[in-house]
């Protein structure tokens, strides 16, 4: 796979800001790698709730199936 220097640019960026978040969310990484590795199953139940600064809410939820669980696997190994 060749990548010109624009995509480059884009991943350092990527980069760049992945690293900024974790340093503004230090605990929110270590959540996800305890979830991945200890929560994510088939039947597992997934919910999103966001609350936007005027105390808007979205929620929404997905439990997990065995496709889904093929892909969380695949994106675990790319990770390795």
């Amino acid at each position: 796979m060749n990548m010109n220097f624009n995509q480059l640019a884009m991943l350092q960026q990527l980069k760049a800001g992945i690293d900024r978040f974790q340093l503004n969310h230090p605990k929110f990484p270590l959540f996800l790698k305890a979830v991945s590795q200890e929560a994510l199953h088939e039947g597992t139940l997934i919910e999103i709730n966001v609350t936007t600064a005027d105390g808007k809410t979205y929620c929404s939820n997905l439990r997990l199936k065995s496709d889904d669980m093929e892909f969380i696997d695949s994106l675990k190994s790319m990770n390795s």
